[in-house]
Protein backbone atom coordinates (compact mmCIF):
# COMPACT_ATOMS: atom_id res chain seq x y z
CA UNK A 1 0.00 0.00 0.00
CA UNK A 2 1.48 3.31 -1.05
CA UNK A 3 2.32 5.56 2.59
CA UNK A 4 3.27 9.19 2.30
CA UNK A 5 6.67 9.81 2.53
CA UNK A 6 7.67 11.85 5.35
CA UNK A 7 9.63 15.07 4.15
CA UNK A 8 12.84 16.91 5.58
CA UNK A 9 12.07 17.92 9.35
CA UNK A 10 10.37 15.12 10.35
CA UNK A 11 12.58 13.46 13.36
CA UNK A 12 12.28 10.06 12.28
CA UNK A 13 14.57 10.98 9.19
CA UNK A 14 17.34 11.79 12.13
CA UNK A 15 16.88 8.90 13.97
CA UNK A 16 18.83 5.84 13.78
CA UNK A 17 16.84 2.91 12.69
CA UNK A 18 16.58 -0.27 14.69
CA UNK A 19 17.97 -3.87 13.59
CA UNK A 20 15.22 -5.93 12.32
CA UNK A 21 14.85 -9.02 14.45
CA UNK A 22 11.42 -10.86 13.39
CA UNK A 23 11.37 -11.53 9.83
CA UNK A 24 7.60 -11.88 9.93
CA UNK A 25 4.36 -11.54 7.85
CA UNK A 26 5.08 -7.17 8.78
CA UNK A 27 8.23 -7.26 7.84
CA UNK A 28 6.98 -8.33 4.38
CA UNK A 29 4.29 -6.20 4.31
CA UNK A 30 6.68 -3.46 4.96
CA UNK A 31 8.72 -4.12 2.05
CA UNK A 32 5.59 -4.26 -0.55
CA UNK A 33 4.30 -1.14 0.99
CA UNK A 34 8.06 0.72 0.60
CA UNK A 35 8.08 -1.10 -3.11
CA UNK A 36 4.43 0.64 -3.56
CA UNK A 37 5.67 3.77 -2.13
CA UNK A 38 8.90 4.06 -4.01
CA UNK A 39 7.47 3.46 -7.58
CA UNK A 40 4.71 5.12 -7.08
CA UNK A 41 6.85 8.26 -6.36
CA UNK A 42 8.32 7.28 -8.60
CA UNK A 43 12.25 7.01 -6.94
CA UNK A 44 15.28 4.84 -7.30
CA UNK A 45 14.99 4.04 -3.34
CA UNK A 46 13.61 4.56 -0.38
CA UNK A 47 14.11 3.45 2.92
CA UNK A 48 11.82 2.46 5.85
CA UNK A 49 12.14 5.57 8.09
CA UNK A 50 11.30 7.62 5.00
CA UNK A 51 7.85 6.22 5.74
CA UNK A 52 7.93 6.56 9.41
CA UNK A 53 9.07 2.90 10.42
CA UNK A 54 12.60 2.95 12.29
CA UNK A 55 13.77 -0.02 11.14
CA UNK A 56 16.83 -1.03 9.15
CA UNK A 57 15.03 -2.04 5.53
CA UNK A 58 15.19 -0.01 2.30
CA UNK A 59 13.98 -0.81 -1.06
CA UNK A 60 15.73 -0.04 -4.55
CA UNK A 61 14.85 0.66 -8.06
CA UNK A 62 17.64 1.11 -10.78
CA UNK A 63 18.36 -0.43 -14.43
CA UNK A 64 14.69 -2.02 -14.65
CA UNK A 65 15.91 -4.02 -10.80
CA UNK A 66 13.73 -4.03 -7.89
CA UNK A 67 15.40 -4.97 -4.95
CA UNK A 68 15.35 -5.03 -0.94
CA UNK A 69 18.08 -5.17 1.68
CA UNK A 70 17.59 -5.58 5.68
CA UNK A 71 20.11 -4.66 7.72
CA UNK A 72 22.61 -3.96 5.44
CA UNK A 73 25.97 -3.50 5.94
CA UNK A 74 28.45 -2.10 3.56
CA UNK A 75 31.80 -2.86 2.06
CA UNK A 76 32.67 0.59 0.10
CA UNK A 77 35.42 1.25 -2.81
CA UNK A 78 38.06 3.68 -2.17
CA UNK A 79 37.02 4.90 -5.30
CA UNK A 80 34.43 7.67 -6.17
CA UNK A 81 32.27 9.08 -8.01
CA UNK A 82 30.62 12.68 -7.96
CA UNK A 83 27.45 13.19 -9.45
CA UNK A 84 23.44 14.58 -9.02
CA UNK A 85 21.38 13.06 -6.04
CA UNK A 86 18.20 13.72 -4.74
CA UNK A 87 15.52 12.83 -2.43
CA UNK A 88 12.13 11.77 -1.69
CA UNK A 89 12.20 13.49 1.41
CA UNK A 90 13.39 16.28 0.31
CA UNK A 91 11.30 17.06 -3.16
CA UNK A 92 12.70 18.79 -6.11
CA UNK A 93 16.36 19.32 -4.80
CA UNK A 94 19.62 17.48 -6.27
CA UNK A 95 22.99 18.35 -5.68
CA UNK A 96 26.07 16.96 -6.63
CA UNK A 97 27.53 14.64 -3.79
CA UNK A 98 30.94 12.56 -3.08
CA UNK A 99 30.05 8.82 -3.18
CA UNK A 100 31.92 5.68 -3.15
CA UNK A 101 31.80 4.10 -6.85
CA UNK A 102 31.04 0.98 -6.02
CA UNK A 103 29.59 -1.43 -3.18
CA UNK A 104 29.20 -4.42 -1.68
CA UNK A 105 25.88 -4.66 0.89
CA UNK A 106 26.09 -7.26 2.71
CA UNK A 107 22.61 -8.21 4.65
CA UNK A 108 19.42 -10.36 4.31
CA UNK A 109 16.23 -10.63 2.42
CA UNK A 110 12.71 -10.16 4.07
CA UNK A 111 12.56 -14.06 4.32
CA UNK A 112 15.69 -13.65 6.61
CA UNK A 113 18.35 -15.43 3.66
CA UNK A 114 21.62 -13.54 3.60
CA UNK A 115 22.11 -11.42 0.71
CA UNK A 116 24.99 -9.72 -0.98
CA UNK A 117 24.81 -6.94 -3.88
CA UNK A 118 27.71 -5.88 -5.34
CA UNK A 119 26.93 -2.58 -7.45
CA UNK A 120 28.61 0.22 -9.28
CA UNK A 121 27.36 3.85 -10.35
CA UNK A 122 23.88 4.32 -9.58
CA UNK A 123 22.90 1.18 -7.81
CA UNK A 124 26.27 2.06 -5.36
CA UNK A 125 24.75 5.42 -5.11
CA UNK A 126 21.40 4.54 -4.10
CA UNK A 127 22.17 1.61 -1.59
CA UNK A 128 24.89 4.15 0.17
CA UNK A 129 21.83 6.84 0.52
CA UNK A 130 19.13 4.32 1.65
CA UNK A 131 21.88 2.98 4.07
CA UNK A 132 22.54 6.79 5.35
CA UNK A 133 18.81 7.04 5.83
CA UNK A 134 18.94 4.30 8.35
CA UNK A 135 21.64 6.04 10.14
CA UNK A 136 19.39 9.43 9.97
CA UNK A 137 21.54 10.78 7.89
CA UNK A 138 20.47 12.98 4.73
CA UNK A 139 22.40 13.49 1.18
CA UNK A 140 22.36 16.90 2.28
CA UNK A 141 24.73 16.08 5.05
CA UNK A 142 27.35 14.91 2.71
CA UNK A 143 27.37 18.42 0.44
CA UNK A 144 30.68 20.54 0.16
CA UNK A 145 30.14 23.63 2.15
CA UNK A 146 28.52 25.84 -0.64
CA UNK A 147 26.28 23.53 -2.02
CA UNK A 148 25.30 23.03 2.15
CA UNK A 149 24.38 26.58 2.16
CA UNK A 150 22.21 26.51 -0.99
CA UNK A 151 20.69 22.95 -0.13
CA UNK A 152 19.69 25.01 3.02
CA UNK A 153 18.45 27.72 1.77
CA UNK A 154 16.48 26.33 -1.23
CA UNK A 155 14.74 24.15 1.67
CA UNK A 156 13.56 27.14 3.87
CA UNK A 157 11.99 28.22 0.54
CA UNK A 158 10.43 25.12 -0.76
CA UNK A 159 6.95 25.41 -0.49
CA UNK A 160 6.45 21.95 0.54
CA UNK A 161 8.96 22.65 3.81
CA UNK A 162 6.55 23.31 7.03
CA UNK A 163 7.56 21.88 10.14
CA UNK A 164 3.53 21.64 11.16
CA UNK A 165 2.92 19.45 8.26
CA UNK A 166 6.02 16.92 7.50
CA UNK A 167 3.93 14.52 6.12
CA UNK A 168 2.42 15.40 2.41
CA UNK A 169 2.58 13.32 -0.19
CA UNK A 170 5.75 14.36 -2.30
CA UNK A 171 5.38 14.87 -6.86
CA UNK A 172 7.58 13.07 -9.30
CA UNK A 173 11.16 14.51 -8.67
CA UNK A 174 11.38 16.69 -11.85
CA UNK A 175 15.65 16.06 -11.89
CA UNK A 176 16.26 13.01 -11.86
CA UNK A 177 18.87 11.78 -8.83
CA UNK A 178 16.67 9.82 -6.96
CA UNK A 179 13.84 9.88 -8.90
CA UNK A 180 13.09 8.44 -12.23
Amino acid sequence: MIQPIRLYGDPVLRQRAAEVVDFDKELRKLVQDLTDTMLDAPGAGLAAPQIGVGLRVFTWYVDGQVGHLVNPVLDLSDEEQFGPEGCLSLPELTYDCARALSVVASGFDMHGEPVRIEGSELLARAIQHETDHLDGVLFVDRLDAESKRAAKKAIREAEWFSASAPTVKVSPHPMGGFAR
